[in-house]
């Protein structure tokens, strides 16, 4: 054999032996080396594992939130209920001379002090359409998320179940006193011009100053925003239940109606303070003085009792459910 021939076989060789190169790709075994030699230790036995990034759960809420409100339909349903103060003060001023017995006390109330407006208003909204807007945000958290397929994304993330669940109750929290808050505000403003400032007569007879008043509207808000997000924990939970959003949105107001027409059949009187929408009303209280602290107290447990129940039957239901969709 000849030199050349020898050379030849062993450049042959070497090149089988070689692993091909392609262009703009990295070799497999190269790529795999530099994995393990950049892959990180795990942790020694019995230590626990690296913690999470900080600052990434408010994060994530300021995401929802942001996706919240600025979706077209909550901001529309957030324009309904700052609307009907508005209807019903103009409305208020402009039957006002007519001397119908029947409303003569509520305009009496109305047109001496501009503040009973808020509470008046809070009368007609806390009934039906309040709970209407925020069922909607609490029956679409999961539900949406599941229809629109996009909640196994949100937990690859990692988001962890428990966590995502917090983040969307969170924000259903701030949606109900984004709701109590515009009713409240836009019931001052439409009080200021078209009803006159001055003491507040409550309920009992007393008359308290308009910064007393302004307190008490304060604590309507407190108490009413906890009752919505009760409803919202319970619209939520539903929302676990079902990957359609109408599903749960439409179970959380035929259970705010049932209870109603539960309150409106005297045989059944006596599970009236356990249903929840019979507390959204409680907030007369404060219309009362000294303010009736036993009554805003019962309703907040109420409040709470369904928060709690409600979450918990979400949380054990999400976090052993198959994520499909």
């Amino acid at each position: 054999m000849s030199t050349a021939e020898t050379t030849t076989g062993t450049e042959a060789a070497t090149r089988t032996d070689r692993p091909r190169r392609t262009p703009g790709l990295v070799p497999v075994a190269e790529t795999i080396g530099s994995a393990e030699r950049h892959a990180p230790e795990p942790p020694p036995p019995g230590l626990p594992s690296p913690p999470r990034r900080p600052g990434a759960f408010w994060r994530l809420l300021g995401s929802e939130l942001g996706l919240t409100f600025r979706r077209p339909r909550n901001l529309a349903m957030l324009a309904v209920v700052a609307a009907v103060p508005v209807v019903v003060g103009v409305a208020l001023r402009m039957v006002g001379g007519g001397g119908d017995d029947e409303m003569s006390g509520l305009i009496a109330s109305v047109a001496g002090n501009s503040l009973m407006l808020t509470f008046v208003s809070f009368s007609f909204l806390t009934l039906l359409l309040m709970p209407v807007a925020v069922a909607v945000v609490g029956g679409d958290s999961i539900a949406g998320e599941a229809g629109a397929g996009t909640l196994r994304y949100l937990l690859a993330a990692p988001a962890g179940r428990g966590r995502l669940l917090a983040v969307k109750f969170l924000n259903v929290v701030v949606y109900a006193y984004a709701v109590t808050a515009v009713v409240a505000l836009s019931a001052l403003l439409t009080g200021l011009v078209l009803f006159p400032v001055g003491d507040v007569t409550l309920l009992s007879g007393t008359t308290v100053s308009v910064t007393d008043g302004l307190l008490r509207i304060a604590v309507s808000v407190g108490y009413i925003g906890a009752g919505m997000a009760a409803l919202g924990a319970v619209a939520l939970a539903l929302s676990t239940f079902t990957e359609v959003p109408i599903g749960a949105i439409a179970g959380a107001v035929v259970a705010v109606i049932v209870c109603q027409v539960l309150r409106a059949i005297p045989e059944l009187a006596p599970l009236e303070p356990y249903l929840l929408p019979a507390r959204f009303t409680g907030f007369d209280a404060v219309l009362r003085a000294p303010i009736d602290t036993g009554a805003l107290l019962d309703g907040l447990a109420v409040f709470g009792a369904y928060t709690v129940l409600s979450l918990s039957v979400a949380w054990a239901r999400f976090t052993g459910k198959d994520i499909t969709s």
